[in-house]
């Protein structure tokens, strides 16, 4: 049950990007196309899974040995090993949605948003199969809110706004109110 209500929760209650406003930069940089947004959710959702899995035993060896004080450096380096490999897979199955994605597809490294993650299991003290489902749900909530931000965005686009809304303006508005909504999950699940 427990793992059903991590999942569920890093989706809708606790999403990253909604809730606890992790990973803010691609969230606004790709959201402009559905298709972007999409390439990028999977990929983000991919890392923060793999990410999870990897740095979980490598938490217990960290702890293990009393090496606790390197995990941050040790979770950044499974990141960046998994993004390098997101970007050489993408580049050769997919080369428009490479291109398309640009500089945030690198910038996964730093997002803060799988970082937090990461550093959230090993806080939280999760087992493997929770740290798992936990990162999975983190990953899809990180790409539903990509998606429906999107989605709005190419409508947006559709519409006479007047001037001083347009572009960026406009788009933070947007992202407040859809954090708001997202803010209508809070307390369906306690943990």
């Amino acid at each position: 049950m427990k793992v059903f209500l991590l999942f569920f929760s890093a989706i809708f209650v606790n999403n990253f990007v909604l809730a606890r406003f992790l990973g803010i930069c691609p969230f606004l940089g790709v959201s402009k196309r559905l298709e972007t947004a999409t390439g990028m959710g999977i990929a983000v959702t991919f890392v923060m899974t793999v990410s999870a899995a990897i740095s979980w035993f490598l938490d217990k060896l960290l702890i293990s040995t009393g090496l606790e004080f390197l995990k941050t450096i040790v979770f950044i380096l499974v990141i960046a090993s998994f993004v390098q490999f997101v970007e050489l897979f993408l580049k050769k199955t997919s080369p428009d949605l490479y291109e398309a994605l640009g500089i945030f597809l690198p910038l996964i490294t730093t997002n803060c948003a799988i970082l937090g993650m990461v550093l959230l299991n090993s806080l939280m003290k999760l087992n493997f199969v929770e740290a798992v489902f936990h990162a999975l749900g983190s990953g899809l909530g990180f790409a539903l809110a990509l998606v429906i931000f999107a989605g709005i965005r190419e409508k947006m686009d559709l519409y006479d706004l007047p001037e001083p809304f347009k572009g960026t303006a406009i788009a933070l508005i947007t992202a407040g109110l859809l954090s708001l909504a997202f803010m209508g999950f809070q307390g369906m699940v306690k943990l």
